[in-house]
C-alpha cells in the first residue's frame, strides 16, 4: 500500500506542476479566444451593413428608375389630355396622372428614408471597423504574450506529462479512477494533501488518523475535505525524484 499511496502522490505532485503553469498563463488563454469573439462580431456586423449598404443603392437605382418612368407616364398622358374627346377619357387621364404622381412621391419619400439610412450606416461602419482594428491590435498584444509564455513553458510541459503517463501506467485502475474522481471535483486540484503539525489543509485531524497516515499503510481519507491524506514524506520523495530538469 505504501507503493500505492507514493504513485497517488506522485501523480498528484506532477499534477500540480502542471498546474502551476497553467496558472502562469493566467486568464490569457480565455482572453484571447474572448478577443477572437469579439472580432468576429465586428466582422460579421461589418458584413451585414456592407451588403445593406449595397442593397439600400440597388434599390435606390431601380427609385430612379420607378420616378423616370412615373414622369415619362404623366408626360404622355398630359399630352393625350390634349386631344380627348370627352370629359370621362380627360378625367381617366387625370385619374392616371394623379397616380403616377403619387407613385413619384412614394419614391422620392423612400428615397429620403435612403440617404438618412445610408448616412447612419456610414457611422456604423466607421465606428464598427475602428473598433475592429483596436480588437485586431490588442488581439495581437495578447497573442504574442500567450505564444511567448508557452514557448517559455511547453518544453517543462513536454517533460511532465510524459512523466505523468509513466506515472498512470504504474497505478492500479481503481486508485486511477478515484483520484481522477476526487481531482476533478475538487477547485484547487488537490486530491492528494499532505498532513502538516497534525492537520490537512489546515483541518485538525484525529490523533488515531494522524497515526495512520504516518504508518502510512492503508489509503486515508480526510473526512472534511474528502482528499487523500498522506505524510509529508510521500511528497519529498516525489519531489525528489520527479522534479523536471
Amino acid at each position: 500500500m505504501e507503493e500505492v499511496l507514493q504513485q497517488l502522490t506522485n501523480l498528484q505532485y506532477i499534477d500540480s506542476k502542471i498546474d502551476e503553469l497553467k496558472q502562469l498563463r493566467g486568464d490569457l488563454p480565455e482572453e484571447v479566444l474572448d478577443i477572437e469573439t469579439d472580432i468576429n462580431r465586428y466582422e460579421a456586423k461589418i458584413n451585414k451593413l456592407e451588403e445593406e449598404q449595397k442593397q439600400l443603392e440597388m434599390e435606390s437605382d431601380n427609385l430612379k428608375l420607378e420616378i423616370q418612368d412615373a414622369q415619362d407616364k404623366m408626360e404622355k398622358y398630359e399630352e393625350q389630355q390634349l386631344s380627348v374627346r370627352n370629359n370621362r377619357e380627360y378625367d381617366a387621364l387625370t385619374k392616371e396622372i394623379e397616380a403616377q404622381k403619387q407613385v413619384i412621391e412614394n419614391s422620392e419619400s423612400r428615397q429620403e428614408e435612403i440617404i438618412r439610412r445610408q448616412e447612419a450606416i456610414k457611422t456604423e461602419l466607421e465606428d464598427a471597423r475602428e473598433k475592429l482594428e483596436e480588437t485586431e491590435e490588442l488581439h495581437e498584444e495578447k497573442q504574442k504574450n500567450l505564444d511567448k509564455l508557452e514557448k517559455e513553458t511547453e518544453e517543462e510541459e513536454k517533460k511532465l506529462l510524459k512523466k505523468r503517463d509513466e506515472i498512470e501506467e504504474n497505478i492500479d485502475d481503481r486508485y486511477l479512477k478515484s483520484y481522477n474522481r476526487l481531482r476533478n471535483g475538487l477547485s484547487n486540484g488537490l486530491a492528494v494533501v499532505a498532513m502538516e503539525r497534525g492537520a490537512a489543509l489546515g483541518m485538525a485531524l484525529p490523533p488515531q488518523t494522524q497515526v495512520e497516515v504516518k504508518r502510512g499503510n492503508k489509503i486515508i481519507i480526510d473526512e472534511n475535505s474528502g482528499r487523500i491524506v498522506v505524510d509529508p514524506s510521500f511528497f519529498e520523495k516525489a519531489e525528489e525524484e520527479l522534479s523536471v530538469q
